[in-house]
């Protein structure tokens, strides 16, 4: 008889995450996205796990009628049977594979492939607009062409941590924590500019594809996009001997929580205001707030984003666990950012 292939990760996340940190070989990590319509989500996830699995892959893949939004890692000795299992899927056949730019290796640690009902929030209405009517995709020579004129408006259709430690020159960056809340912001930052080019970037691609046709669909003429988001511009850029117009560190959604693009440094710390651009989550996992901090803010607080917390996390176990049951500021790892006894330095600054 057959054994039946696990199809779920039933090992504790902290034990796969130390196991992680000691891994000796080389890793990749890459991310991809595809718009197809997926007839059984449930049985595609299935079947990805089964392909993966053995290859050693982790991360964090969404799967859903619409489509496929990846982003994981894998050992480089299994990058040649990765992609052979990815052209085995018709509508993935030569798809473009967004590499790490700077990669340690260390950005996941665990499978999980997840059925969603939209491989991104986006809170649009699909049936009221064309999804596939995108705008015109740009490599790094053509966005550099196209962003020298003055008259061009650039839009960075990322969240506000993401901007704050890297950017386009130029870019409008929304101050907004959500892809779907941004939509309707850059509307109105974007109002009376309908005949103007549009130039949209955002981490790999996956939010312009679907922000370019809905500013189509609202009037839009000239929308454009860039191909692969700044993981690939950043590739093409170095390899071509093109300018790198963009600024900072690009932040990613792993373990890593960003890869350098540029040397320079455009955020500060959050809590002593020095030149930083290293994102963390707070140590008191009552709280786990994502901000910027820097290393002698971090050995100054043990890791944490406020004396609170730091104190909380000194006490025990049981007791941490017993503080933080049923506490609202648990949610705050959701509100990434902002929290009022953390600094918040503008863009221009």
């Amino acid at each position: 008889m057959m054994k039946k292939v696990q199809l779920h990760n039933r090992i504790d996340k902290r034990v796969l995450k130390a196991r992680m940190q000691q891994y000796p070989e080389q890793r990749v990590t890459l991310s991809f996205y595809q718009y197809h319509r997926i007839e059984d989500p449930a049985a595609f996830r299935d079947e990805l796990f089964a392909k993966w699995f053995p290859l050693g892959v982790l991360g964090r893949i969404y799967v859903a009628s619409e489509g496929i939004n990846a982003q994981l890692s894998m050992p480089s000795s299994n990058k040649d049977p990765f992609i052979d299992s990815i052209n085995e899927i018709s509508f993935l056949k030569g798809i473009r594979l967004n590499w790490a730019i700077e990669d340690n290796g260390k950005s996941f640690f665990v499978l999980k492939i997840q059925v969603k009902r939209k491989v991104l929030a986006d809170g649009l209405d699909d049936e009221t607009f064309d999804v596939t009517n995108s705008g015109r995709h740009l490599n790094a020579a053509e966005f550099n062409q196209l962003t020298d004129d003055p008259q061009t408006v650039i839009v960075d259709m990322r969240n506000h941590y993401e901007s704050e430690v890297g950017h386009f020159e130029g870019a409008i960056c929304p101050d907004v924590d959500t892809f779907r809340q941004s939509l309707p912001i850059v509307e109105r930052l974007l109002e009376g500019k309908q005949d103007r080019n549009i130039v949209m970037y955002c981490t790999g691609g996956i939010r312009c594809e679907k922000a370019s046709a809905w500013f189509k669909h609202r009037g839009f003429t000239h929308v454009h996009q860039l191909n692969g988001g700044i993981i690939e511009y950043a590739r093409q850029a170095k390899d071509q001997g093109l300018v790198n117009k963009f600024h900072g560190k690009n932040f990613v959604f792993d373990e890593r929580l960003g890869e350098r693009i540029s040397s320079e440094i455009i955020s500060h710390c959050h809590q002593c205001g020095k030149p930083c651009d290293t994102h963390t989550n707070c140590r008191n996992e009552g709280c786990h707030l994502l901000f910027i901090q820097c290393p002698e803010c971090s050995v100054k607080f043990d890791g944490c984003c406020s004396e609170e917390c730091r104190e909380i996390i000194h006490r025990p176990t049981e007791e941490q666990k017993l503080y933080r049951k049923g506490r609202a500021q648990a949610r705050l790892v959701y509100k990434k950012g902002r929290a009022n006894h953390l600094k918040k330095v503008s863009l221009e600054e």
